[in-house]
């Protein structure tokens, strides 16, 4: 009965569920530039914008050109719902596509995906111009190429308030440290997954950036260079994209069977956790009070990484009872009746809320 209770609300939780959820908003919209004049160059921005989603879904920058997507990239009419124009400069096309066509068509051309659900970042973003330094704040309009690059590369950036106390914290000095600690500690209001520290300087008319990214007790780092603010904010979050990708999207043929047990759950956790499994093909298996074993296809690593984006904590797998030794039969007695095997031990993941 808990079951069945679970499963007939589960679409009503969907609604709070992904309120709670770091969603990507809009990973199906592109947005790209006309380079030109006419139908011409629209089809062309059209053709790019879908190697753009290409590259958010699979964070394989290689995966636009496999020949298994040519009959896509000839006609991406067949997985778009509308083209609409923006006023520029520059002027740009906006591309809806449809998801379940998209995820179909790149399921079927054996691309693994990366789904909705990201780290969301913090991105501690110091500006070094001719203007002077200045820590980029939610709400400024600085803030506007950063959150525009971010929502070009699918991933679900926050800002700082940039009030005087983090102004302070995050100087050039820290902000290219290798030690993350003051910058945790003044982010932990905002409780974002991920930091990202940068360092933007203009020099010799173009702007060039220093990165790190934090991940747990994993740092990432490198540099990248733009024309402006703008191409630099792009050339950083696809570095950051393609840095993160590889935690969370399986390659075809790194999979394998597994289980995963959870416990702890209620009407919102279960619509969540649907959600959350839900590009490994999950298949509930048993529910016993409130912990479900599901069977799912992933890699145990990368469904590790995507389980604690939920904030879902693992516990270790219990111990099977060991199987008690069979006594040898006594003459002139009955022989005991045979034991029944010990159930196979539980060989999956086990995860708690």
């Amino acid at each position: 009965m808990r079951l069945f209770k679970l499963l007939a609300a589960g679409c009503l939780a969907l609604i709070s569920a992904a309120a709670m959820a770091e969603n990507v908003p809009g990973l199906y919209q592109v947005r790209e530039p006309v380079s030109g004049q006419g139908a011409e160059a629209r089809t062309a921005a059209t053709g790019k914008a879908l190697d753009t989603l290409v590259l958010r879904l699979t964070g394989d920058p290689r995966a636009a050109q496999s020949p298994a997507l040519a009959e896509l990239r000839k006609d991406p009419q067949q997985i778009i719902n509308q083209v609409g124009s923006e006023a520029g400069p520059p002027e740009s096309v906006v591309v809806e596509f449809d998801p379940g066509s998209t995820e179909r068509a790149l399921r079927k051309a054996g691309l693994a995906l990366w789904g909705s659900n990201r780290p969301s970042i913090l991105g501690w973003w110091l500006n070094d111009s001719v203007e002077g330094s200045s820590l980029v704040g939610d709400g400024q309009a600085s803030a506007q190429p950063l959150r525009r690059a971010a929502q070009h590369r699918g991933l679900p950036l926050r800002l700082p308030l940039a009030d005087l106390q983090e102004q302070l914290v995050a100087d050039a000095k820290q902000i290219e440290s290798s030690d993350p600690a003051p910058l945790r500690e003044a982010a932990k209001r905002y409780g974002a997954d991920a930091l990202l520290a940068v360092h933007a300087q203009e020099a010799d008319g173009k702007w060039q950036g220093k990165w790190q990214l934090w991940l747990g007790d994993q740092r990432e780092q490198g540099t990248a260079e733009g024309a402006d603010p703008a191409a630099l904010a792009d050339a950083v979050m696809l570095a950051v994209s393609s840095r993160l990708a590889p935690r969370y999207v399986t390659r075809p043929g790194a999979s394998s069977q597994l289980q995963v047990q959870v416990q702890g759950m209620n009407l919102q956790r279960y619509a969540e956790l649907a959600r959350v499994l839900e590009p490994y093909g999950p298949r509930l298996q048993m529910a016993e009070g409130t912990t479900l074993t599901y069977a799912v296809t992933a890699n145990r690593e990368q469904l590790r990484a995507q389980l604690g984006l939920a904030k879902l904590q693992e516990v270790a797998v219990e111990q099977a009872p060991a199987v008690p030794a069979t006594p040898a039969p006594v003459a002139g007695q009955e022989p005991a009746a045979q034991p029944q095997p010990a159930a196979k031990p539980f060989d999956g993941l086990r995860f708690r809320w």
